[in-house]
């Protein structure tokens, strides 16, 4: 401990070093519930690459892991410390180093805020579309590190689609530049592509470049309302099929919709199964949700309600986006899912964890990005309660396969971590989780870079 403070310390300034033990231990997990955590021996903060480079040399002369940290907002476990680690958090490197409103780019630093870069290149006439519920706090190395989604998914991608290259600083301390600047690039193997979604697990992001749009109109939302979620997921196959390109395409339950009026008084229809919100960014939105209006009505809506202006269309983006802060009021605990499946199943995904509700005698939650197929069903329960405690277990486990019978995937966009290692195996099988591990051995060969997780 005392060699590798002192060895860290020649290329640090004092403020970046953490040791305070009741200070490092806030930076010992995310937000995931019940998902392993160690004891981190020091929290760095570094402002510069080279100081990133610093830390990394001084780990792998060490042989010290060590796990890289946004803001903590993620859902899986994949910021967990482990024991005796270094804790690199990039918070402080957040500065936005360029915008450039001709090539349609960002360069930004990784602990840079969504919602930071996005209020920032919307005053050149920009729009940079990837946000996360947690846009307000999560930073854009998270996002990249997560491949995180949004609610603008639907019609505009996750993240990977607007990281066109990066700056690493890999587990030896070298520096790996990726991608490009360009709209066009086929030179070599896609390694930006690999960084994203990778969880820290193959080297630091020290910088991206970004694509962006050019800002749309302000987008007009519908509300509504239906006597189920079968009805509703009705609706949302509908305005697919009917070649419907809206912004957003979103789900909540009966459960998710009390639990956010009684969080914040939101005036949400407590009568309602489901509640579907639909927007629209075009030149016409209204003629555009009038039409979705008549799809819903089709399904079996009992009310359909467009806003008449963009004000009241963000109080209703307001309510989808604190839909897993309502659900963790319901009870002591949440293990939050993040199953994604083919749009046409997505019915039978909410059906499905209905009945698993019912089976093991548990509320749970269901709030969806509709329009991509992603659902997150979040099990309520006390975590006092040995019983409860395992029946949540066993429902998020068959919530889990249930997603993977319907030929979806185990997480869309929160991330494997600590939480789903198992899950991943069982889905990508032996061949694909050998492969993942050569490539983590080549970028990794100590396995220094956020061990424990993913495999």
């Amino acid at each position: 401990m005392s060699d590798l403070l002192e060895r860290l310390r020649t290329g640090l300034p004092a403020e970046a070093l953490i040791t305070d033990p009741d200070v490092t231990a806030s930076y010992a997990h995310d937000m995931a519930s019940f998902c392993e955590a160690g004891t981190p021996a020091v929290v760095v903060l570094p402002r510069t690459v080279e100081q990133v480079q610093h830390v990394m040399r001084t780990a792998t002369e060490l042989r010290v892991p060590v796990v890289p940290q946004g803001a903590r907002t993620g859902l899986s476990g994949a910021a967990n410390a482990s024991d005796g680690c270094i804790v690199l958090s990039l918070v402080k490197m957040d500065r936005i180093l360029e915008i450039s409103p001709v090539d349609r780019i960002a360069v930004v630093e990784p602990g840079v805020i969504n919602a930071v870069l996005s209020r920032a290149v919307n005053e050149h006439g920009l729009y940079y579309p990837p946000d996360p519920s947690s846009w307000e706090t999560c930073t854009i190395g998270g996002n990249i590190g997560t491949a995180s989604g949004g609610l603008c998914c639907v019609k505009y991608g996750v993240t990977a689609e607007y990281v066109l290259g990066l700056d690493v600083v890999l587990a030896d301390g070298r520096l790996l530049t990726t991608g490009r600047r360009t709209a066009k690039g086929v030179a070599g193997y896609d390694l930006t592509r690999l960084f994203v979604g990778s969880e820290g697990s193959l080297g630091i992001v020290v910088k991206a470049v970004l694509a962006l749009k050019p800002q749309p109109p302000q987008q007009l939302v519908l509300a509504a309302e239906f006597p189920s979620a079968a009805a509703a997921c009705d609706a949302v196959c509908r305005i697919m099929e009917r070649g419907h390109t809206p912004s957003l395409l979103e789900l909540m339950d009966r459960t998710t919709v009390r639990a956010v009026n009684a969080l914040a008084s939101m005036g949400l229809p407590e009568t309602t199964e489901a509640l579907l919100l639909c927007a629209f960014d075009t030149p016409d939105p209204a003629a555009d949700l009038a039409a979705v209006g008549a799809l819903c009505t089709a399904a079996g809506a009992t009310e359909v309600v467009p806003a008449d202006n963009p004000a009241e269309s963000e109080l209703l983006l307001q309510a989808r986006r604190m839909s897993l802060t309502a659900l963790e009021t319901v009870k002591s605990a949440t293990m939050i899912d993040d199953v994604c499946v083919p749009r046409s199943q997505l019915g039978a995904m909410l059906e499905g964890t209905a009945a698993i509700a019912e089976e093991y005698g548990l509320t749970i939650g269901v709030c969806s990005h509709a329009g991509d197929g992603n659902t997150h069903p979040v099990v309520c329960f006390d975590h006092t309660d040995p019983d409860e405690y395992r029946r949540a277990r066993e429902s998020f486990d068959a919530i889990m396969a249930l997603g993977l019978e319907l030929g979806g995937t185990i997480t869309g966009e929160h991330g494997v971590g600590v939480l789903k290692k198992e899950w991943l195996a069982r889905e990508l099988g032996e061949t694909g989780i050998e492969l993942q591990r050569g490539i983590k051995a080549a970028f990794d060969p100590l396995g220094l870079l956020n061990p424990g997780k993913l495999f």
